[in-house]
């Protein structure tokens, strides 16, 4: 259970788009707007558990037409938010106007997101420790993936919240801002790079 805790808690806390858009949430828009992006968050990765758990993700995801769609929509998505991160207090009044991410914005990056289905595959297939009963397995690890989520993503979402409240002129703000953007494309990049090499486990 301990060697459990320890997966969840390094494959959770490693820089992915949910935890970088996160500190980029609460870094450009402030805590309010980035506690919904987190319940938002929350709900969604519950919801890609469920569908590992249920086998749901297994049958949709054999399809490589379905991965690809996932792939491309989650690139596109995290490009999306990055926008509105490093655009986050612009003097140009359509950019300014934008809402900033809420609970939809984060259910929907968890539904499309690889790594919360990679994440929760890993850790819902492997690492038994219930015994007999699945059923009690499986309840006891959701209730140790959300104690340990929680509180990493409101980690995360202090840090953003951090930088945002320090004084700080309005060009450092957009420098973090942007910052903040480009550690999100250095993830897309690095998926870009993944998917197309060739390279398969």
């Amino acid at each position: 259970m301990l060697i459990f805790a320890a997966a969840v808690f390094f494959l959770i806390i490693t820089p992915g788009p949910g935890v970088l858009s996160t500190a980029g949430v609460g870094s450009a828009f402030g805590a309010r707007p980035g506690t919904r992006y987190v319940l938002g968050l929350f709900i969604g990765t519950n919801m890609v558990a469920l569908a590992v758990v249920s086998g749901l993700a297994a049958v949709l995801l054999a399809d490589p037409r379905i991965r690809t769609l996932l792939f491309v929509a989650s690139t596109a998505y995290l490009l999306y938010l990055a926008l509105r991160i490093a655009t986050a207090g612009s003097r140009i009044a359509f950019i300014e106007a934008a809402r900033p991410p809420g609970i939809l914005d984060g259910i929907a990056l968890q539904m499309i997101n690889p790594k919360a289905y990679a994440v929760n595959t890993t850790l819902f297939s492997g690492f038994a420790f219930g015994g007999n009963s699945l059923l009690a397995e499986t309840l006891l690890k959701f209730l140790i993936v959300n104690a340990i989520w929680i509180p990493i993503h409101f980690l995360w979402l202090w840090l953003g919240i951090t930088l945002r409240r320090l004084d700080l002129g309005h060009r450092a703000h957009r420098t973090i801002n942007i910052g903040m953007s480009a550690s999100m494309l250095i993830v897309v990049a690095l998926a870009l790079t993944y998917q197309f090499s060739g390279i398969r486990p």
